[in-house]
C-alpha cells in the first residue's frame, strides 16, 4: 500500500509540473498550428559528405534534429536510441533537453549513453544501439539530437525523406561530393511537394541542397502500403568514380548490383556435403519418378525441418551460410534456407538458382534502384517446362505452386553464374486458389439451430490457418479455436465436435467437419418464424473502409469465400417470404447472395471475391457502396408460417 501511495504522489507531482509548465511563444505558435500532433520537428538537417581518400570512397553524414513536444505525451518521449552497425559506424553523438523557464530555454545535456546489442527482432545480428534518456522533459520542451556516422560501403546510401508522421518545420539536406564521383538521384512521391533544390560548386566539389518548410504530417494508416510508397523521398546512388584515369563502377545498373551480389555467393558450399544430409535427400527422392515430385519432397522437408530465424552479421546479411552449417544447426535465415535447398537440389541433380527480391514493403524496381535498397529477401527459383517456381523455405505449409504472399508481384533477380542473370516478376496468386468453402446444413430446435458443416480451405487461407493451429496441441485448445474461427449466426455459436482431414497437407485442401449449435437464434411472432440465413455477417467486416481514409488499402492476398447454408424447413411450415437475390460485380470485388427453395429445404449461398491486392483511394467510395448493398441484404430474413 505504501508503494501505491508513493506512486500516486509521484503521478500527482508529475501532473502538477505539467500544468504549471510555462509556455514559450514558440510552443504556442506550433500548438495552435498543429493541435492534434504530439510533436513538431523544428529542425531536420542531414549533411552528407562523399569523397575519395586512399583510392576508396569515404562517406560521412551528420544528423541534427530538434523536436518540440506539443502535448502531455512528452513524459513518454524520454527514451531514445540511435542504431549503428558495421555498415553505419557511429562516430559521435550529443543530446540535450531544452526546457522553457518562463523567460528562456535552459539546456540540460545528456551525460549517460549506454551501448548495447539489439536482439529484439533477430536471433543475432551486428546491429547495436546507443541508448539514453532526455532529462526534465515536459510539454513544450525541445529534444535536441546530433550525431555523425560513417557509411563503410558506398552501396548503402540510404533514402532521404521529405516528410514524416509529424510536421516538419525546417528541413535541409546537403550532399557534398568530389567531382570525380558520379552521383545520381531517383525521386519517389515528390509530386506536389514544395522542396527547393539547388546545385552549386565550391573548391571543385559539387554541392546538392534541398530545403523544405512547414510540411504537414503524413497519415500512415493501418493496412496501407509501406511508408516508402507514400512518403516523398530521393534515393542517392553512386554510379561510379574516377581513380587514376580509370572508371570504377559501383552501381551504374543492375549488372553492377548483380556482380557484387554474385561475388558474395560464388564461393559458398565448397566443402563436401554432410553424409547425413546426402542420405536424407536421397531417401526423400527415392520413390519419386518425376523431377517436379523430387523438388516438392525436398522443398517441403526444408520448410518443416529448418526453422527460420533472422540471423545477420555484417556481410553475413548478404552471404548465405554453408548448407552443412544450416543442416547441423537446423535453423537459418532466408539466405541460409535457400543455400541448403540449392545443395539438396544438387544432390538430386536438379538446378536451383539463388534469387534476390524485395518484399511488398519495398516499392522499387531494380531498373530504377539497382542498389541493396531494392531488396531484402532471398529465395530459390526452379524452372520446369518453361514455368518458374518461387521457393521460399522460410514459409510454412506453402505448396510449390504458391509463392510467399509478401513477394507477390515483385521483381526477382535470378542468378545463373558469373555475369548471367535475369529479372522475372513473381505472379499474383488468383483469388480462386485461396478459397474458403463452407457448407452447412441446419435445422430449427425451438428458437435455436443445430447443424453440421464442412469447411475446405486452399492456398493462403489454408496456410494461414495451419500457422494458427500448429501450437494448439490439445483437443480443448483446437475446439476453442474452431468455435471462434467458424463462428456464425451470433456469439452464442458453439462447436460441439469436429474432425480434421488433410491436416498440414501441402497438396490437398484442408477439411474440417464439425457439428454446432446457435442458441436462441430464430425469432417468432404469433404463428410466424423469422430466421436470417446469412450466418456469415462478419465475413466482410474486415473490408470496411472509414469515411476519412486517406491512403490506399493493401491486402495480403486475393481470396474467394463461398458460403452455403442448407436450411431444413420444419415440418408443417411453409415459406411465405424469400428475400431477393443480390449481386455486385466490379473491378475490385464481386459478391452475391442467392436463395432457392429445393424440396423441403432452402439453399442460401453467399460468395465474396477480392480482385486486387491494392484498393486505390479513388475506388474507396464505390467499394463502400458495394459493401453497403451487401450489408443491407444481410439483414433480410426468411419468413415461415
Amino acid at each position: 500500500m505504501r508503494y501505491i501511495s508513493i506512486l500516486v504522489l509521484l503521478c500527482m507531482l508529475g501532473m502538477t509540473s505539467f500544468s504549471n509548465a510555462q509556455e514559450s511563444p514558440q510552443f504556442k505558435k506550433y500548438k495552435s498550428a498543429y493541435p492534434d500532433e504530439y510533436l513538431a520537428r523544428l529542425t531536420s538537417q542531414r549533411l552528407i559528405d562523399i569523397s575519395i581518400k586512399d583510392d576508396q570512397i569515404k562517406i560521412s553524414q551528420t544528423i541534427a534534429e530538434e523536436d518540440l513536444l506539443l502535448n502531455e505525451t512528452a513524459q513518454f518521449a524520454t527514451e531514445e536510441s540511435v542504431e549503428y552497425s558495421s555498415f553505419f559506424l557511429l562516430d559521435k553523438i550529443e543530446a540535450s533537453s531544452m526546457v522553457y523557464d518562463g523567460k528562456k530555454y535552459r539546456e540540460y545535456e545528456v551525460t549517460d549513453f549506454v551501448r548495447k546489442d539489439e536482439l529484439s527482432e533477430s536471433f543475432y545480428d551486428d546491429t547495436k544501439s546507443v541508448n539514453f534518456l532526455y532529462p526534465k522533459l515536459q510539454q513544450g520542451a525541445i529534444k535536441k539530437l546530433n550525431y555523425t556516422t560513417s557509411i563503410t560501403n558506398p552501396r548503402f546510401l540510404s533514402p532521404v525523406y521529405f516528410g514524416n508522421v509529424y510536421p516538419l518545420i525546417n528541413q535541409k539536406v546537403e550532399i557534398t561530393v568530389d567531382k570525380d564521383i558520379n552521383l545520381r538521384f531517383e525521386k519517389f512521391n515528390m509530386e506536389g511537394v514544395d522542396v527547393r533544390f539547388r546545385e552549386s560548386e565550391k573548391r571543385g566539389r559539387k554541392i546538392y541542397t534541398w530545403e523544405l518548410e512547414n510540411q504537414d504530417a503524413y497519415d500512415l494508416e493501418d493496412n496501407g502500403p509501406s511508408p516508402k510508397t507514400i512518403l516523398p523521398h530521393i534515393m542517392p546512388i553512386i554510379s561510379s568514380y574516377q581513380n587514376k584515369n580509370e572508371e570504377i563502377a559501383v552501381l551504374k545498373d543492375v549488372k553492377d548490383l548483380y556482380s557484387w551480389y554474385y561475388s558474395l555467393v560464388k564461393d559458398i558450399n565448397q566443402e563436401e556435403l554432410d553424409d547425413e544430409l546426402v542420405t536424407i535427400t536421397n531417401d526423400l527422392i527415392a520413390s519419386k519418378t518425376s523431377e517436379i515430385e523430387k523438388v516438392k519432397a525436398i522443398y517441403y522437408w526444408v520448410q518443416e525441418n529448418i526453422k527460420y530465424i533472422d540471423f545477420e552479421y555484417a556481410l553475413g546479411g548478404f552471404i548465405p551460410r554453408d548448407a552443412n552449417t544450416v543442416f547441423q544447426k537446423k535453423f537459418g535465415d532466408c539466405k541460409d534456407n535457400s543455400s541448403i535447398l540449392k545443395e539438396m537440389f544438387k544432390i538430386a541433380n536438379i538446378k536451383g538458382s539463388l534469387t534476390w527480391l524485395g518484399t511488398r514493403s519495398i516499392p522499387y524496381s531494380y531498373t530504377d534502384v539497382p542498389t541493396p535498397a531494392a531488396d531484402n529477401h532471398m529465395i530459390l527459383t526452379y524452372e520446369n517446362e518453361g514455368k518458374t517456381y518461387f521457393l521460399d523455405a522460410t514459409g510454412r505449409y506453402l505448396p510449390l505452386e504458391i509463392p510467399s504472399s509478401f513477394i507477390q508481384g515483385k521483381e526477382a533477380l535470378i542468378e545463373n553464374g558469373e555475369g548471367d542473370y535475369k529479372i522475372v516478376e513473381v505472379p499474383i496468386v488468383e483469388a480462386d486458389q485461396n478459397a474458403y468453402d463452407d457448407v452447412v446444413r441446419i435445422q430449427l430446435d425451438g428458437k435455436s439451430i443445430t447443424g453440421n458443416g464442412t469447411l475446405r480451405l486452399t492456398g493462403y487461407q489454408k496456410s494461414t490457418l495451419f500457422n494458427s493451429i500448429e501450437n494448439r496441441d490439445t483437443q480443448d485448445k483446437l475446439l476453442e479455436y474452431y468455435t471462434g474461427f467458424l463462428r456464425k449466426g451470433s456469439n452464442r455459436f458453439l462447436v460441439e465436435s469436429f474432425e480434421e482431414k488433410n491436416k498440414y497437407s501441402y497438396e490437398n485442401p484442408f477439411q474440417v467437419d464439425y457439428n454446432f449449435t446457435v442458441k436462441d437464434y430464430a425469432q417468432s411472432l404469433n404463428d410466424e418464424i423469422f430466421i436470417n440465413l446469412n450466418l456469415y455477417k462478419t465475413s466482410i467486416n474486415g473490408y470496411k473502409i472509414k469515411e476519412d481514409r486517406k491512403t490506399d488499402i493493401e491486402f495480403r492476398y486475393r481470396s474467394k469465400d463461398n458460403m452455403t447454408v442448407i436450411f431444413e424447413i420444419p415440418e408443417g411450415k411453409e415459406v411465405t417470404y424469400l428475400p431477393e437475390d443480390v449481386t455486385v460485380d466490379n473491378d475490385f470485388m464481386s459478391a452475391s447472395i442467392t436463395y432457392k427453395k429445393e424440396g423441403s429445404t432452402i439453399v442460401y449461398t453467399h460468395t465474396f471475391k477480392t480482385k486486387k491486392l491494392i484498393l486505390e483511394k479513388e475506388t474507396h467510395e464505390a467499394f463502400r457502396k458495394s459493401l453497403k448493398k451487401i450489408n443491407k441484404a444481410f439483414k433480410e430474413v426468411v419468413v415461415l408460417k
